[in-house]
């Protein structure tokens, strides 16, 4: 099947199904009690070590760069001083110890062992087959990793490659739409289905001043209104970022195929709206308020 022969939203529900299963790590206490185990208690810090880790004991630079809407004074607060408690060989092995919990805890342990978790294992290993590593770094890092063995786990790995590899297709869209990374979270949370303004300080490192700048700066694009609403032209700003990344993403799913595609959507919509039932986050998590 070509590229162009699978409907690129169909991707992208794909990804929205697994992208909600990779997430819910981050908002698990597994995962701070098993790095505070290891000596990292700071959330932001603990962050920075589970998703950084992959690409080795680098430096805040390469880790702005690579998250691209975190602020870089925060990610130099805690990277590379991180690697001095724990190694990224610590890191990720905490996290596989966290995300096994943390499924377990959310999905329960019939889901878990079940014969869907299997099939959507070996789809989403299949799509992410597709996946190239050429300008995506977290991809890339995390492509390099071992499978696990446990279905539950490895379907949690594969999500993680086609997240982090549409993820980084993303920022190449974004930056191609000179959006910076505060400005791309501002029209992100314009849309009503972006991280509400405290979560973006509590966890990006930015202020209430740099995102009222970065707004002011997108008015002067015509791209917000004075009340911070998108304009029709912010509103086709987005779309077309989307779109873009649709189609930087659209390998993997295109060597699924429209009926695994659907499949794997069907199935990992049913363990995400199960992990969301059981409170994997926030309820205010997503808002423009």
């Amino acid at each position: 099947m070509t590229t162009a022969a699978l409907d690129a939203r169909a991707g992208r529900r794909c990804h929205n199904a697994l992208n909600s299963l990779h997430s819910t790590h981050y908002f698990s206490p597994d995962t701070g009690r098993e790095l505070a185990v290891l000596g990292v208690t700071d959330p932001r810090a603990v962050n920075f070590a589970v998703r950084a880790a992959a690409l080795g004991p680098v430096g805040a630079g390469a880790v702005t760069a690579a998250f691209y809407n975190y602020k870089h004074t925060l990610v130099a607060r805690h990277v590379p001083a991180v690697w001095e408690t724990v190694t990224p060989a610590q890191a990720l092995a905490a996290r596989e110890r966290a995300v096994d919990a943390t499924l377990r805890r959310l999905l329960g342990e019939e889901t878990v062992s079940s014969p869907e978790m299997s099939e959507a294992a070996d789809l989403a290993l299949r799509a992410a087959e597709g996946c190239s590593r050429g300008a995506r770094p977290l991809y890339s890092a995390h492509a390099d990793l071992p499978v696990p063995e446990a279905p539950h786990l490895a379907l949690w790995h594969a999500a993680t490659l086609l997240r982090e590899h549409r993820g980084d297709g993303h920022l190449i869209a974004l930056a191609a739409a000179e959006l910076d990374g505060l400005e791309a979270l501002v029209t992100h949370t314009a849309t009503g289905r972006g991280m509400a303004p405290k979560w973006i300080f509590s966890t990006r490192g930015w202020s209430r001043e740099e995102w009222d700048a970065a707004t002011d700066r997108l008015r002067g694009r015509d791209l917000v209104d004075d009340a911070g609403e998108l304009t029709g032209r912010g509103v086709a700003l987005r779309d077309d970022v989307e779109r873009e990344t649709d189609r930087l993403d659209a390998a993997p799913y295109a060597r699924l195929g429209a009926e695994g595609v659907a499949r794997l959507t069907e199935l990992a919509s049913g363990f995400a709206r199960t992990a969301l039932g059981a409170g994997a986050f926030p309820a205010d998590l997503i808002g423009k308020r």
